[in-house]
């Protein structure tokens, strides 16, 4: 079993929030894959399905960004998984819009969710990291984060995240590699 665990902030008014593509991406895996009915679990809203042979279970935390690891501490504990079960979806200001990487470990960039998790379960887990891009100064990154995608961006933000869905049997099975090049061909 694998937890992927989508990182945002609960609530209508977040919904469109760059910060929140991570429960963006994990929504439309979801649906793609016809995972479960939405339960309250583990301090936030999980579905359990299959992709692949691999059985997942998502998890979007309700506890707020900067709590995300106690949410996602309980349900690994709760299944006697270790960190490397784990593969977080989050923005990423340093990569550009619309670009994904993933890797395992790793510095934590200012990311307050990521802080949360590495300091409940440690560094080794598996990071889906989905570029927003950076603003150009310090000042306006808050704004930036917290701020709406763009009308003109949704088109391309749909994209992503059906490539993102589309590739994620590759996550399942472990292939990091072949997941971002073929998400690539798709963007």
């Amino acid at each position: 079993m694998q937890i992927w665990t989508g990182l945002g902030n609960p609530g209508p008014k977040y919904a469109l929030h760059r910060h929140n593509v991570g429960f963006m991406a994990v929504d439309v895996i979801a649906e793609t894959y016809g995972f479960g009915p939405v339960q309250k679990k583990f301090s936030g809203w999980v579905q359990e399905g299959r992709i692949g042979h691999e059985k997942i279970l998502l998890l979007k935390p309700a506890t707020f960004m900067n709590e995300s690891g106690r949410a996602v501490g309980e349900a690994l504990r709760f299944y006697k998984l270790q960190p490397d079960a784990l593969t977080v979806f989050h923005d990423e200001l340093d990569l550009a819009p619309f670009k994904v990487k993933v890797r395992r470990g790793g510095g934590l960039a200012g990311h307050n969710g990521l802080r949360s998790i590495n300091q409940h379960l440690g560094p080794d887990f598996r990071r889906v990291r989905i570029g927003i891009g950076h603003p150009g100064s310090k000042e306006r990154v808050h704004g930036h984060v917290l701020g709406n995608y763009a009308k003109s961006e949704i088109d391309q933000l749909a994209a992503m995240l059906g490539g993102i869905a589309a590739e994620a049997e590759w996550l399942a099975n472990g292939d990091d590699p072949r997941f971002m090049s073929e998400l690539a061909l798709r963007m």
